[in-house]
This record gives structure tokens, C-alpha cells and sequence, in this order.
């Protein structure tokens, strides 16, 4: 232990067995041996605490060890500080620095020793210069580095409003000090789950004590995509990387090209969900799906109707489909719910290994919107789902105006995706309502009955199989009927619904059907906000229709109207 304290060291840490060792023992190569360390082990299911012990015996390391909540870095990495702060006042050290950094960095020899060098000269706060790994960095696509050269560049600028002499733009809990004083003073780091850095910097604002970014203090930080905290730099990169690797368009996968790479065992299944859909669903089934059923590529074309009123099925049926109607699937449930309840229920019926969904109402269909949905499963074993996405223009009074549909992904969808699911942040269009995945993967997520379902298959894609598994393909420009903006409403509070149910039960609110209009008089209308449980978790030999599924193989041609009324 050393003879004399000017810093103590927090390090947060989560299952990081395999990388503290090599934080300590950067700590340990210091010019200055006048700190201690304390590693907050933050619910650790591994071996962190006896790797993290035995290095700072082998080193020399005064060391101490605490337990987090396992809530996040920000609570963990406050307990820390807070101890830190607390001895150093027991030291009678209030100009003391609590010094910060991560179990997956390496501070520099002399990272310490500059740090004390700028409290020395009256610097209360010294934020530090952070690398990434080199050789970890070069192995990320060459988009990845780009994109974050330019995010850096633009935080710089931001920097440079309050700060014109700021040399970087990093505040973050990687290499981070503040003396014991000035941290008493403005309360010490909010106890955030993720970025409680970012918090930590606006309550140093407030309190109008100035920043340090020190140029010459430097610590290099792991590029990896799979760290422990909810946000930051792994998340970042991580979002970055898919964008770069799991982003397509549909020009890349001509027919011929999907066609000779499906294997002859994969089956491919079509579901259109349709309500009142008679004006659109010819040209859908023609110009969408029939050229790839003509080639061999789709084994099986489904349209599940909800009881149009408009001849819908008749259309879909004259134009090869085969119409089920949706009440009479699963009918021991009752009347279906939604346009989820309709998926759900057809996956009972469907039998591809691939299945694919697709919007009855599109009046500007394409080949591409099929084949960019299909093309990564076909051409990538690792890929698991596709969702598509295409500008959706707004169309009024004869109109077209660019990036104006889609008002409840912009206004609902994504601020909740970044809020609570910053890694599928990447995606365009999180609720488009075209998307294919593999069998295995439908079958193990519940379905929302009704517009949540989107939303929630593809959160429950990204916790199923990883984002690496997910991808998004570019489908063009789409134009679909628009909703009244009043009922725009309802379908957001489903999706919220939808997000609610996958948040920790701590931060959970309670989740109702009842939806208050104040426009009519304080109505109240019913949201379709319940789920399907998981098709493999109901029984074998579903009911189907009064009888039994028929598992007939879609590879055997036909397409019948079974179950139409």
C-alpha cells in the first residue's frame, strides 16, 4: 500500500473477468504509486472479484472491493466514488482526486501523474483524451471509424460553444477526476443506469465549475460491441457496426440469384393480412409476389382476411391466394383481435421455414419489396429477420410530400426505441409491417393482437438471437393508405403497450385497454393491447376450423380457398 493518497481510482465492473486484469495492472505501471483503487462489482456472476484480487496482490495494488446493485454503471460507479470521496476526507485529503475509469481500458503510464499535475494547477475537473483499441478499431468496417470520426468532430463543435479551448470533446467515465471537495460540492455522480456522464457534466455546468480536457491524459478503451452498460461507447459502436453490415437494398437480390441459392428443402411462405383491401390486393398478389412464385421462390401464398366487406377474398382467391379468414383460425379464441392476432393465427396454418409478411394495401407494388425481404435469409444463414423499410411519402389532395408518412414511427416509436432499445436504433423503420424470419424464431416470441406486434417481434427478435442477427433492407419508396390523424392515437398507445411489457418490472407502468377521446366527449375506446403467447408453447394439433391443421407441405402446390367464408 502506498506510504501517502493523492488519488483513489473507481472502477465499475459487471462479468469482467476477462478484462480487468489488464485495467489493474495498467494501474499498476503508473509513475505515481500515491493512489488506491476500489472495483465495484456490480452483481458479478463470474470470477471478476478473484481476478481483480489476485492481480492487486501480484501488483502490489491497495485495493478494495465493493458490492453494486447490479442496476447499471451509474449506481455502481456512484458507490464507488462516494467511498472514494469518504476516504479521502478520513485522510484529511479534501483536494484528493477521485479519479474514474472502465474494467476494458488501459490508462496510459502516466495518466495519474498528469492528472495531479493539472489539480496542482487549479483544475477541479480533468476529462480525459479516449482511443480505442487499435487493432480492436481496425477490425471495425471502415464505415464504423468514419461515422465516428464525424460524430467526434460534431461533439467538438458542440463542445466549442462553452468552451472555445476545449482540446477534445471526451467527458466520460473512462477517464475521468474531480477533487473530493468539488464533488461534495455538486452532489456527487447522479446514479443513472447508462450515461450518467453525460448527467454528471450538465451538473458541473450548473454549478459553474469549469472542465479540463486535458489533451495529454489519455487511456485506451476496448472497441468492443458487447459491453455491460445499456449505452455508451459498446452500444454506439455496436449500432454503428450494424448500420455499416446488416443495412441492404432491395437492388442487391435479383430473382435469379435468390432462386438458385434457396435450398431445395427451405420452403417459403407469403402472409398478407388484409381488411377492405379489394383495390390493391390484385396488384400486390401480381406484381409483388408473382413473379417470385412463378420462379419457385415462394412455396406458399397466404391472405388472411378480416371479414372485408369490399370482396377482398373473392379478388385475392381469383388471383391464385389462398383466403382463410381470420376469425375461423384458431377459432376456440374467438374473433380475432388485429392485424397481430391475424399473423399469429396464420402462423398455425403456414408452414415455411421462412415466412414472410406482407401489406395488402400498397398501390405502388414491386418485385424488389419481396425479394429485399427474402434476399439476406436466403444468401445469410447467421441472418434470423428482415425488416423492411421505404420512404413513405405523405399524400394529400393529390399531393405527394417526401418524409412525411410514417407520423407514429417519428413521433412514438422511435423516441421509445432509443429510450429503452438504443440498439435498434439503427432501423429506419421499426414499425414497417413487412418483414420475413425463420420459423424457429416466430414461433418462440409472443404476438401483440394488435399494432404493437411489430414493435415487439423485433425487441424480441434482438433478445431472442442478438442484433447481429437482425437486419433491414430498403424497399424503395412505398405509398400506403393514411390513418385520420385522431386514430393515430390508438395505434401509438398499442405500440406503447407493446414497449411497456418489455421494460423490467421496475419500470413498468400498468398497461389498459381504455383509451379516454376528449374530442368525443370523453368516449372511451378499447385498445387491443393483449398478446398471443409463443406458438410452440400451445399444444400440438391445434384446433384449426373446427378439425385439425392440416401441415400440408406448401411445397405440394394448390392453392385453395379452405376456411373462406
Amino acid at each position: 500500500m502506498a506510504e501517502s493518497v493523492a488519488a483513489i481510482v473507481v472502477i465499475p465492473a459487471r462479468d469482467e473477468e476477462a478484462c480487468v486484469a489488464g485495467c489493474l495492472r495498467a494501474l499498476a505501471s503508473q509513475t505515481t504509486d500515491a493512489f488506491e483503487v476500489i472495483v465495484v462489482l456490480d452483481a458479478c456472476s463470474d470470477h471478476t472479484a478473484e481476478v481483480a484480487a489476485a492481480v492487486a496482490e501480484d501488483q502490489n495494488l491497495a485495493l478494495t472491493l465493493l458490492h453494486g446493485p447490479g442496476l447499471g454503471t451509474g449506481p455502481a460507479r456512484r458507490i464507488g466514488m462516494d467511498a472514494a470521496c469518504r476516504r479521502l476526507h478520513e485522510l484529511g485529503l479534501p483536494a484528493g482526486l477521485i479519479a474514474t475509469t472502465d474494467a476494458d481500458t488501459r490508462p496510459a503510464r502516466d495518466w495519474l501523474a498528469r492528472q495531479l499535475r493539472h489539480r496542482d494547477h487549479g483544475a477541479a475537473v480533468i476529462a480525459g483524451r479516449i482511443e480505442l483499441d487499435p487493432a480492436e478499431s481496425d477490425a471495425l468496417p471502415a464505415a464504423v471509424r468514419a461515422r465516428r470520426e464525424r460524430d467526434a468532430a460534431a461533439r467538438l463543435r458542440l463542445v466549442h460553444r462553452d468552451d472555445p479551448d476545449a482540446a477534445h470533446h471526451h467527458f466520460a467515465g473512462a477517464s475521468l477526476s474531480i477533487t473530493a471537495t468539488a464533488y461534495c460540492s455538486v452532489g456527487g455522480l447522479e446514479p443513472l443506469s447508462a450515461l450518467e456522464d453525460e448527467a454528471f457534466a450538465a451538473r458541473l455546468l450548473a454549478h459553474r465549475i469549469p472542465i479540463l480536457r486535458a489533451p495529454d491524459v489519455l487511456v485506451t478503451t476496448s472497441a468492443r460491441t458487447d459491453g455491460r452498460a445499456q449505452r455508451g461507447l459498446s452500444v454506439d459502436l455496436a449500432v454503428s457496426r450494424w448500420m455499416a453490415m446488416r443495412r441492404y437494398h432491395a437492388r442487391q437480390f435479383p430473382l435469379a440469384e435468390l432462386t438458385a441459392a434457396k435450398p431445395a428443402t427451405t420452403a417459403v411462405s407469403v402472409i398478407i393480412p388484409t381488411k377492405e383491401c379489394a383495390e390493391t390486393i390484385a396488384s400486390v398478389l401480381n406484381r409483388a409476389v408473382g413473379p417470385a412464385r412463378a420462379a419457385g421462390l415462394v412455396d406458399e401464398l397466404l391472405v388472411v382476411d378480416a371479414g372485408s366487406r369490399d370482396g377482398t377474398a373473392q379478388v385475392a382467391e381469383r388471383h391464385g391466394a389462398r383466403v382463410l379468414q381470420q376469425d375461423r383460425l384458431v377459432p376456440e379464441l374467438g374473433p380475432a383481435a388485429g392485424k397481430g392476432d391475424a399473423m399469429w393465427r396464420a402462423l398455425h396454418v403456414s408452414s415455411g421455414d421462412i415466412v414472410c409478411f406482407m401489406d395488402g394495401d400498397t398501390v405502388d407494388p414491386d418485385p424488389a419489396h419481396l425479394l429485399g425481404l427474402l434476399g439476406p435469409l436466403l444468401l445469410d444463414d447467421t441472418v434470423e429477420m428482415v425488416k423492411g423499410a421505404f420512404e413513405r411519402p405523405f399524400q394529400s389532395n393529390g399531393h405527394r410530400v417526401p418524409h412525411e408518412g410514417g407520423r407514429v414511427t417519428e413521433l412514438m416509436a422511435r423516441p421509445l426505441i432509443n429510450m429503452h432499445f438504443p440498439s435498434l436504433a439503427g432501423f429506419s423503420q421499426p414499425l414497417a409491417g413487412e418483414f420475413a424470419a425463420r420459423r424457429p424464431l416466430l414461433e418462440e416470441v409472443p404476438f401483440p393482437v394488435g399494432y404493437g406486434v411489430e414493435t415487439a417481434t423485433l425487441i424480441d427478435a434482438l433478445h431472442a438471437r442478438g442484433l447481429d442477427a437482425l437486419a433491414e433492407t430498403d424497399l424503395g419508396t412505398r405509398q400506403n393508405r393514411h390513418q385520420p390523424l385522431r386514430a393515430l392515437g390508438e395505434m401509438a398507445y398499442a405500440i406503447l403497450a407493446a414497449v411497456e411489457r418489455r421494460l423490467p418490472h421496475e419500470h413498468r407502468a400498468s398497461i389498459s385497454a381504455r383509451y379516454v377521446k376528449p374530442w368525443d366527449d370523453g368516449a372511451i375506446s378499447t385498445v387491443a393491447v393483449t398478446e398471443r403467447p409463443p406458438v410452440r408453447d400451445r399444444r400440438p394439433g391445434l384446433a384449426v376450423d373446427g378439425g385439425r391443421s392440416s401441415g400440408r407441405d406448401p411445397r405440394s402446390g394448390g392453392n385453395g380457398s379452405a376456411l373462406r367464408d
